[in-house]
């Protein structure tokens, strides 16, 4: 039987990942003040060890303010860089490609970790100000946020170049932007946050812009021969919101510049007022395959995606190019191996454990 594509090797630009499953950037809420320690070391790498062909680290802030939480991952100090980059290195070390998801929250910030409830802190409370596009609060009662200048909006574009430069001197091979769920990147795209009436809003160039500048500026720093990727949000599920056509076409936008490799491809986040029509496996597909085969750029499919059968049906379909699990590697660090096994494929694993591949 020849092997299923899901466990075929994929290269972007000059990085090859063993296969075609990556772990999905899952926050942790573990680190302090920015700084992350053992827990993101055994919990990343595990997951390597466990077969996937792609490790995420977790939203990675690009400032302190553009966390989500007090006890999110930051990369914007020396001594952060200095534990990303022994990350990278386990991460490698078993075998996967080590990627970072560079974040900012926006309107999003300041706010309680999920476990806790997730509402958002308040300045009085010992929270800060959230800063946006427009200032529209994120949820009702939640702190104001500061609506951006021009010149604040480069001055963030510098954070993400200069927290990809680090990125990039740590060791890691792909990085992703996070544009996506509402935070800053979203936020731009999304008429339900951006109500600006420059040059940073408007129609839906207006709206992109942002992102085009910040992909511009961590390319800059980004190495021509590594791959990023975007993480979008295709859908706002929100009247008035974004839809897949206009996701589409910013997909069509960043595949023409060339410098952008992969679009990961989630929705919603910008609205509490969301409504997703059902839950269900793979409910989120339908994106990945609409923007892989109708603006040209390769995609990773994400949602509720648990069985092996599954995961190898959409890549050999061609309705996305990698699939990207979070809550089931969170389940099952070798997640991969099973799914190998099931498939009727050699596990690729570390030489200490080979004795899982019996």
């Amino acid at each position: 039987m020849s092997t299923p594509l899901l466990f075929q090797p994929i290269s972007f630009r000059s990085v090859t990942a063993r296969n075609r499953i990556a772990v999905a950037p899952m926050c942790q809420y573990s680190a302090n003040d920015g700084l992350g320690g053992d827990w993101h070391i055994q919990h990343l790498g595990a997951r390597a060890a466990g077969g996937a062909g792609i490790v995420f680290t977790e939203a990675t802030h690009v400032s302190d303010i553009g966390r989500i939480t007090s006890r999110c991952l930051g990369l914007y100090t020396p001594e952060h860089q200095a534990l990303l980059t022994r990350l990278a290195a386990i991460i490698v070390q078993c075998g996967s490609v080590p990627a970072i998801q560079i974040a900012h929250a926006g309107r999003k910030a300041s706010s309680h970790v999920p476990s806790d409830g997730g509402k958002p802190v308040l300045v009085a409370d010992g929270g800060w100000t959230p800063v946006a596009p427009s200032a529209l609060p994120s949820v009702p009662n939640a702190t104001e946020p500061h609506a951006l200048s021009a010149s604040e909006i480069g001055d963030i574009v510098g954070q993400f170049a200069a927290t990809a430069r680090m990125a990039r001197d740590a060791g890691f091979k792909i990085a992703e932007i996070h544009a996506a769920h509402g935070y800053l990147g979203h936020s731009f795209l999304s008429p339900v946050s951006n109500r600006r009436n420059d040059g940073y809003g408007g129609d839906l160039n207006g709206r992109s812009r942002f992102l085009m500048e910040t992909i511009e500026a961590v390319r800059a720093e980004w190495p021509s021969d590594l791959p990023l990727f975007v993480r979008l949000s295709c859908t706002d599920w929100v009247p008035g919101g974004l839809t897949i056509e206009d996701t589409v076409a910013v997909s069509r936008k960043l595949a023409a510049t060339g410098q952008v490799d992969l679009i990961d491809c989630s929705s919603g986040g910008v609205s509490h007022e969301q409504a997703i029509p059902s839950l269900h496996p793979g409910y989120q597909v339908p994106f990945a395959d609409a923007i892989r085969n109708q603006a040209g750029i390769a995609t990773g499919a994400v949602g509720m995606i648990t069985e092996p059968t599954h995961a190898a049906e959409i890549v050999a379909n061609g309705r996305a190019d990698v699939v990207l699990l979070a809550r089931a590697m969170l389940a099952d660090p070798a997640w991969p191996i099973r799914a190998a096994k099931a498939l009727g494929v050699k596990p690729d694993l570390p030489v200490p454990y080979l004795r899982a591949a019996i």
